[in-house]
């Protein structure tokens, strides 16, 4: 498999939702990418999804409610986004921010953008704070991936 095989791979893993930097960096681990590749790829292919979320998640929601067979889709989709608001809207911008943050099932840039669009948060607001959340999340799975002390040896 080439480099850039592994690359589409990785970026298309980091793109999906609930997988995100979860699925996506372990992954390029364990395809033999660099860790500074992988982290990069990851980073980007998880964060390009967040605009289009923030945009248009709201008439897609709206739009799948009223087909039969996705309905219940979105009102599970909604009801996610509602559970979290309560975390997200305690320290706005700084509670988004964790939440992706933290790359736990259930969080990720996916839920985040989705909670920060349900709770009609500024983009200019939203979006800093979920790519900042995505690169931390993304620090954290690479150490996990990599291995803590060999992730860290770039600063020697």
């Amino acid at each position: 498999m080439s480099l850039l095989e592994k690359c589409l791979y990785v970026l298309g893993m980091s793109m999906l939702p609930i997988v995100e930097l979860r699925g996506s960096i372990p992954l390029g681990a364990g395809l033999d990418l660099p860790w500074y590749l992988n982290y990069m790829i990851s980073v980007l292919g998880n964060f390009l999804p967040v605009p289009f979320i923030l945009l248009f998640i709201r008439q897609i929601l709206r739009w799948m409610k009223t087909t039969k067979h996705l309905s219940q889709i979105a009102n599970w989709l909604e009801d996610k986004a509602h559970r979290c608001s309560d975390k997200v809207l305690r320290y706005a911008s700084w509670g988004l921010f964790l939440f992706v943050a933290i790359p736990l099932p259930g969080t990720g840039a996916w839920t985040g953008a989705l909670a920060a669009s349900m709770l009609d948060m500024r983009m200019k607001y939203a979006l800093p704070s979920i790519l900042g959340g995505v690169v931390v999340a993304g620090f954290i799975m690479s150490g996990i991936s990599y291995g803590f002390l060999e992730f860290l040896q770039f600063l020697a």
